[in-house]
């Protein structure tokens, strides 16, 4: 991932990043738990990335992606689409493990998107980011951020069930 270009030395860019390490390592603990069979302990992983992208999201799509969307409206609308791509599947474990059969591997394609996604913040959003935004935009990020907090170190925890 990216650490060449100083962003993460921003707070607002560090903390997402921190979160988005988080479920980079749930993503594999899901491959791991889908080549177990244990579908159980996917749904539990499902909650804690859901867990972490609840607060993410929000510091994304409420502060720093619509100072972003004036340089690169079609670049934020793609992500904050693949946003909702991920919380449709990833929220079937809201509420328990799913019934349907075909739910882990609609599970593990959306987290192979979500990878990707990452990647793409990573390297082209938050550089980006760290050239366009002013200081009140920052600002704005960090108010955001300060109102829904994050939960990344309680999802970095074992698994829930």
């Amino acid at each position: 991932m990216c650490e060449y270009c100083g962003c993460q030395d921003v707070t607002a860019i560090g903390e997402l990043t921190r979160e988005h390490d988080v479920v980079v390592d749930l993503i594999g603990d899901a491959r791991t738990a889908h080549a177990a069979g244990d579908v159980d302990t996917l749904a539990a992983i499902a909650r804690r990335i859901a867990l972490v992208l609840g607060p993410h999201t929000e510091v994304e799509e409420h502060g720093l992606f619509p100072a972003m969307a004036v340089e690169f409206p079609d670049h934020i609308a793609g992500l904050e689409a693949e946003h909702r791509r991920v919380e449709a599947v990833v929220g079937e474990a809201e509420h328990g493990t799913p019934a349907d059969p075909g739910w882990p591997l609609r599970l593990l394609d959306v987290l192979n998107l979500l990878r990707a996604h990452i990647l793409k913040e990573q390297d082209g959003v938050f550089p980006a980011a760290l050239a366009c935004l002013s200081t009140a935009e920052w600002e704005a990020v960090e108010a955001v951020r300060a109102r829904v907090g994050t939960s990344a170190q309680v999802a970095a925890g074992p698994p829930r069930r």
